[in-house]
């Protein structure tokens, strides 16, 4: 029961015609194809490039601001330093100031002043030498 098929194509214009369409139709779908991925890669290598951009900004960024309150907290600290020897120039053009540090520090007097040293306790000598 097998039967052998005869078929065989048809050589006329008409067929010849369709099958280069078909051809044709078939390399245009490829090349289309071809152009599609190409550009996909294309986009994914942007996207990629971006992406890789973006992070790399914000971590500079964090970097940054990071930096940026420690050099605030420097700058308050340098400034309550500066306040304070403000102060103090205006406390050392005052003589009376002068002669009490001379008193206090270098036991100069006054003429017919007399000065007495009285010892400190133990605690506050040594709060005083672990405070310099």
């Amino acid at each position: 029961m097998s039967r052998e098929r005869n078929i065989r194509s048809m050589e006329n214009a008409y067929v010849r015609q369709q099958e280069h369409k078909k051809k044709v139709s078939h390399h245009r779908k490829k090349r289309l194809f071809r152009r599609l991925a190409l550009l996909f890669i294309l986009a994914l290598t942007i996207s990629g490039f971006l992406v890789s951009t973006l992070i790399s900004r914000a971590s500079v960024l964090e970097e940054k601001e990071t930096q940026k309150a420690q050099l605030e907290a420097r700058l308050e600290k340098l400034e309550r330093q500066q306040a304070i020897l403000e102060e103090e120039i205006i406390k050392l053009n005052d003589d009376e100031y002068i002669a009490k540090l001379a008193r206090r520090d270098y036991f100069l007097s006054d003429e017919g002043e007399i000065i007495f040293n009285i010892p400190e306790p133990e605690a506050k000598k040594e709060e005083e030498e672990s405070s310099h």
